[in-house]
């Protein structure tokens, strides 16, 4: 089970979110510094893989990321 408030925090917290849109299986998320993102973090979270490039990163969660999203969203 993944959960959004550990999904949140790998991300580096709220202020570090600048987008976050879920699409099919993954999280898309703009984020302000790449360097607060902690992988390790993520997939202790319950994520499957993380994807970066630049300030995008993907966090692969399966087909709940809708669900996943709209909590993290809650969170926030």
């Amino acid at each position: 089970m993944v959960d959004p408030q550990k999904i949140l925090d790998g991300l580096g917290g709220d202020a570090n979110i600048v987008d976050l849109e879920p699409c099919i299986t993954r999280l898309r998320v703009e984020v302000e510094d790449p360097a607060q993102v902690n992988e390790s973090m993520l997939k202790a979270a319950g994520a499957i893989a993380v994807m970066k490039s630049g300030s995008v990163v993907q966090v692969i969660v399966g087909m709940q990321a809708d669900t996943i999203a709209a909590d993290i969203e809650d969170l926030r």
